[in-house]
């Protein structure tokens, strides 16, 4: 019950924007009572963390799904950029979500620790893939961490402006961003391995 309580709440969050969204709702797509919800969390802010959860695993799970269907380092790492640029970026639900949760781990120390954990997780995992994309074809940076940070920062510029700029969510814009990203990454020397990211869409 937990964890069908915890998607739910980042179900509406990423609808309708954490503010709007009471117990009440949570409760009632959850389809449990008010008490039920409260014998799991104390509060919302404890539901909060859990929907928080919730992204973390879900995103990592789904990467690691991109990358149990490919051998080649450069296609796992191409992949998995496009993967995130297509539900980090032009997802509205996700994009609506993480950046209600920037705002609120400003004043939020658990918040804030829990997003530095997560994002340590995704920052070595990016460097993993670049350290075997460039062994793969005798390419290396001159600081790949530095590179992975300057490639995420990135992202999340780019999620900013697809707040205001939604053509960003068109098939063409996303390819021209994963190859954007990729060149942080390597430099304009190895070119951007396939992705499933075409004119027609994904």
């Amino acid at each position: 019950m937990p964890s069908k309580l915890a998607k739910c709440a980042f179900e509406l969050f990423s609808l309708r924007g954490i503010g709007e969204v009471t117990i009440d709702d949570i409760a009632a797509r959850a389809e449990v009572t008010k008490g039920s919800f409260y014998s799991h969390y104390s509060s919302k802010q404890e539901v909060i963390y859990a929907a928080c959860d919730h992204y973390y695993c879900t995103y990592l799970e789904a990467v690691q799904s991109e990358l149990s269907k490919l051998k080649d380092p450069g296609q796992r790492l191409a992949h998995v950029l496009e993967y995130s640029v297509r539900s980090c970026v032009v997802d509205r639900g996700n994009r609506v979500f993480t950046t209600e949760i920037f705002t609120l781990l400003q004043k939020d120390q658990r918040m804030r620790e829990d997003w530095a954990e997560f994002y340590d997780t995704v920052r070595e995992m990016y460097l993993d893939l670049l350290v075997a994309a460039q062994k793969e074809v005798n390419s290396e940076a001159a600081d790949p961490r530095q590179a992975v940070d300057l490639m995420l920062t990135a992202m999340e510029g780019i999620k900013m402006r697809a707040s205001f700029e939604p053509e960003i969510e068109e098939p063409q814009q996303q390819r021209g961003m994963v190859e954007g990203l990729w060149k942080i990454l390597f430099g304009s020397s190895v070119e951007l391995c396939g992705t499933r990211i075409n004119h027609e869409g994904v």
